[in-house]
């Protein structure tokens, strides 16, 4: 049992994952207010905050150094800091990095709140027209060491399942899954969520496949795959 007890606080900031405007104000004052922005790319999170007029300073903190890191990055914290953790777009730590820090700092007593915000498997599961009451997020299946295993694992899924796939290895992915599910089975693709070039799809997986077979895949795929 974890007990909360240091001076410091690490806020779990979402931000935009297309159009600038989903950002609450709460989000704002937090970037506004911190001690310093921990950020998965500097450049990227810079150009967002000059947009909307803020400047703080900035720590990196992506998968090449985050265990490097850490551990100072806590110690600050326990000695009073309050850390803004932000990631390239969307909610820290779901499918980014985060939880190495998440976890570092609830273990020696630090508060540690996130903010509700902009994430793109919630709009894309929403909006896929299957059930959405009771799902299981997958993120990004293996690129190769435990992919079969991955997908033969989730044959007999019941739940919506929801994954996170690059415009390089959709079509694969769509193919694989129809192998291992059926060719009958329902999905949904969102794209481009909150961009000028927005688009969902919906059909069998082998339709889906067909569709990007003939229309090259741009931008980041959220794919919903129905239920056993």
């Amino acid at each position: 049992m974890s007990v909360e007890r240091a001076g410091g606080r690490l806020f779990l900031v979402p931000t935009p994952i297309g159009n600038l405007e989903d950002i609450t104000l709460r989000a704002k004052r937090i970037l506004e207010e911190a001690d310093a922005v921990i950020a998965e790319d500097t450049r990227v999170s810079g150009r967002l905050l000059q947009h909307y007029g803020i400047s703080r300073p900035f720590i990196a903190f992506h998968a090449h150094n985050e265990h490097k890191v850490t551990d100072r990055l806590v110690e600050r914290l326990v000695a009073g800091e309050r850390f803004a953790l932000v990631t390239d777009a969307g909610t820290p730590a779901i499918s980014d990095p985060g939880f190495l820090l998440v976890r570092a700092a609830v273990k020696q007593g630090v508060v540690v709140e996130c903010l509700p915000g902009a994430t793109a498997f919630v709009p894309a599961l929403v909006n896929s027209g299957l059930p959405c009451d009771r799902f299981t997020f997958e993120g990004f299946l293996p690129v190769k060491k435990g992919r079969r295993t991955r997908i033969t694992e989730l044959v007999n899924e019941p739940r919506t399942m929801v994954f996170y796939e690059s415009p390089h290895r959709i079509v694969r992915t769509l193919h694989e899954l129809a192998e291992a599910f059926g060719a009958e089975r329902q999905a949904s693709i969102s794209r481009e969520i909150t961009k000028l070039h927005e688009e969902t799809l919906r059909g069998t997986l082998p339709e889906l496949a067909a569709y990007f077979e003939v229309h090259p895949p741009k931008g980041e795929f959220v794919l919903c795959v129905a239920g056993a």
